[in-house]
């Protein structure tokens, strides 16, 4: 039997057994009205009310450019911590007795891979709804928080990644749908145990890259503690070792999860070998596509639409904080699986549902995204420039540069802040000791001169030429 056959009938068997229990819980969609309490959908925008451009706007830079005083520019020269309450509101206004100085920065820390997040359509849907039905009802999709303008987004979402109409579901945070997701698979486990707790054959068996996302991690984690999954760490991308953990697992029930794209490193994940040994061991196959949605496939489906595996990819889990240029995160999968999810995944069921303007705005992001493909384009032009200017080897909008010590990345992070870029030092713990790096994300809204720019900064304190030859890791002159 084909692995997702598998996993249908055993998904099937915890949702009977849900059911018989009376534990399956369902959504309770609301249509939202005004004070006269007149039914409407006045608040919502139709896919035609969208204004797209053909090419980039002079908005769109307000991605990429901000401002910090002058007073929080020099304590991150000095590495002063701050908690924060050294901003001020309003360029041009008084702070005391003393009139703040800007200094303006050039972003290449973010993730708003496309520029969205300024873009006219998306910020009027999100000013309409506000307008007409402020934040929505606060409370669980399970009670009270559930709109048309959620089903309308997940409408999208499970198309954007082909899967069955309406199967896809809203969560408030990309974390949060990690960690639902991984609850709700050691449910099965536990839901069909002929024992109290399941046996170690009945467990799953979870195979996870050493490099996945914390979110994924603590998901795990969370559901070890049930007793109902055995947690197995693959290294890097090695596909020979993943085969290797497979074979020598006797467990039946079989997962495999794994970033897509790497928010860290920005290299892909071996699709097509993931996708052959998904129909070699019957696995079921889960792929993070937080930093490959938007951004790769023709129509921005992600890394599976790219790689044209989409059909082989079981569950996708996605954010619309990244290139959507929005908040909040969101699973794509068949409708038995939203079924399990919503009635056991404790981090959708326990959380309120996404303020109706953010769902709304990120509606809108999804139209946008897919009508203005030229900023996908534009995106993976900038690519294309920063091999060609500084000969790395990068394919991906993420670069990570690995200088080695925390006193390299930071001094390299503080000469680039004084040359006008934000480009944040990575340390541990979000990477290993020895490891630190700068990375730099590009924009659809950058441009060509930025880059030169940057790159001619990052030329005096980086070798590019001494690229190791395991990726880009290179040797600093600081």
């Amino acid at each position: 039997m084909e692995a997702s056959n598998l996993w249908d009938k055993w998904v099937g068997e915890a949702l009977s057994k849900l059911e018989s229990s009376k534990l399956l819980r369902s959504l309770r969609p609301l249509y939202l009205s005004y004070e006269r309490h007149e039914v409407t959908n006045a608040g919502i925008c139709s896919e035609e009310e969208y204004e797209v451009f053909d090419e980039m706007q002079p908005w769109d830079r307000s991605s990429v450019k901000v401002s910090i005083s002058e007073s929080t520019y020099r304590k991150w020269l000095l590495e002063i911590p701050s908690s924060g309450d050294d901003i001020v509101h309003g360029e041009g206004l008084s702070h005391g007795t003393r009139q703040q100085q800007f200094k303006q920065l050039l972003l290449f820390s973010g993730n708003d891979y496309l520029g969205l997040s300024s873009h006219p359509a998306v910020r009027k849907a999100a000013a309409k709804a506000a307008q007409e039905y402020g934040m929505g009802p606060r409370g669980s999709p399970l009670i009270c928080g559930y709109t048309y303008h959620h089903r309308l987004l997940e409408s999208s979402l499970a198309s954007l990644k082909n899967k069955e109409p309406f199967s896809g579901m809203v969560n408030t945070l990309g974390f949060s749908a990690n960690m639902a997701l991984m609850v709700a698979l050691g449910n099965i486990a536990l839901l069909l145990s002929t024992g109290n707790k399941p046996s170690k054959d009945e467990k799953i068996a979870i195979f996870s890259d050493e490099l996945n996302h914390a979110s994924i991690i603590d998901g795990i984690r969370l559901a070890e503690r049930q007793q109902s999954v055995e947690f197995f760490v693959y290294k890097h991308c090695d596909m020979s070792h993943l085969s290797e953990l497979l074979s020598s697992c006797k467990m039946k029930k079989k997962v495999v999860v794994t970033d897509s794209l790497f928010s860290m490193d920005g290299d892909f994940a071996p699709m097509l070998e993931l996708v052959e040994l998904r129909r070699k061991h019957n696995l079921l196959l889960v792929i993070d596509d937080a930093h490959g949605t938007f951004v790769c496939g023709k129509s921005g489906g992600g890394v599976a639409e790219e790689f044209d595996c989409e059909r082989d990819v079981d569950i996708c889990i996605g954010t619309l904080s990244k290139a959507a240029g929005c908040h909040g995160g969101f699973i794509a999968c068949s409708k038995r699986w939203k079924q399990l999810i919503q009635s056991r995944g404790r981090s959708f069921i326990f959380s309120t549902a996404t303020p109706v303007p953010i769902a709304a705005a990120a509606h809108a992001a999804v139209i946008v995204a897919k009508r203005e493909n030229w900023r996908r384009r534009e995106l993976w032009n900038r690519v294309q420039e920063f091999r060609a200017l500084t000969g790395t080897t990068t394919s991906s909008p993420i670069i990570s540069l690995v200088v080695g010590s925390e006193e390299k990345a930071l001094k390299a992070s503080r000469q680039l802040l004084k040359s006008g870029f934000h480009v944040t030092a990575i340390r541990p713990p979000t990477v290993p000791p020895n490891s630190c790096r700068l990375r730099i994300a590009l924009s659809a809204a950058h441009t060509t001169d930025d880059l030169k720019k940057l790159t001619s900064a990052l030329s005096s304190y980086i070798n590019f030429q001494d690229i190791d030859s395991t990726g880009l890791k290179i040797h600093s002159k600081l």
